[in-house]
């Protein structure tokens, strides 16, 4: 039902397409058995792609705390969703557009969560001149190595990515239990600046809610309104 209320077409793994759709659903799948007892593992590193094989990952993390409240159509558009903006220039552009509209001189923080954290980062390395401005990232999978992190731009040197210029204060809160925060530490990446904040937001390890009402976030949004209002 949730794919109707949203005017989503429903999909199942038949719909999953070969490359970063199956390894983003396969990843999920092993971060959340990793995290979870409830959650069916793979017996072994699986080599080939089947539908049959995507059928078990959207099985298994339908027992997931976080993913069992998505339904299987729904786990799928996520992953599309991931895919449609690493691999269509438009979509990425038409995004980046949308973000880059709501920062003004007013703004001061930047809160961005999950897939919403990618585009934020891409953002703010693209507009230099946006000033003094303070990033907190939620649930983020900026660090997910070949599936994220070397898909960014600008593209990582070294293993390295590129400080945001615009960027004077960086907080990534992450919950150990979150399967798309692959990486919850995001320092030893993006630059020793980052503080990495963990935070426990119980069942729903990856929902926007609770990282957004976590103390941690609250804290680090306060910080930096009230460096603010002194510097004025």
């Amino acid at each position: 039902a949730g794919h109707r209320a949203l005017g989503l077409p429903p999909l199942d793994a038949f719909d999953v397409e070969q490359g970063l759709e199956e390894e983003l659903l396969l990843g999920w799948w092993e971060a959340a058995a990793a995290a979870e007892r409830r959650v069916p593992g793979p017996e072994e590193p699986a080599r080939l792609r089947t539908p049959r094989l995507v059928q078990r990952a959207l099985n298994a993390l339908s027992h997931s705390a976080f993913f069992a409240g998505l339904g299987e159509s729904l786990m799928v558009h996520a992953a599309r969703q991931v895919r449609r903006y690493f691999t269509e220039p438009d979509v990425r552009s038409a995004v980046q557009d949308e973000f880059a509209k709501r920062v003004t001189d007013r703004t001061e923080v930047v809160v961005a969560h999950s897939l919403g954290s990618v585009v934020a980062y891409e953002a703010l390395c693209a507009h230099p001149g946006w000033r003094d401005l303070t990033l907190v990232t939620l649930g983020s999978p900026l660090g997910v190595r070949k599936l994220v992190f070397d898909r960014l731009v600008p593209p990582p040197a070294g293993g390295a990515a590129r400080w945001p210029v615009p960027v004077k204060a960086w907080t990534n809160v992450a919950d150990a239990g979150d399967a798309v925060a692959l990486v919850k530490e995001l320092a030893p990446a993006f630059g020793r600046r980052i503080n990495d904040v963990p935070v426990h937001n119980g069942a729903r390890a990856h929902d926007a809610r609770p990282y957004l009402t976590a103390r941690e976030t609250g804290a680090a949004v306060a910080r930096a309104l009230n460096q603010s209002d002194t510097s004025r």
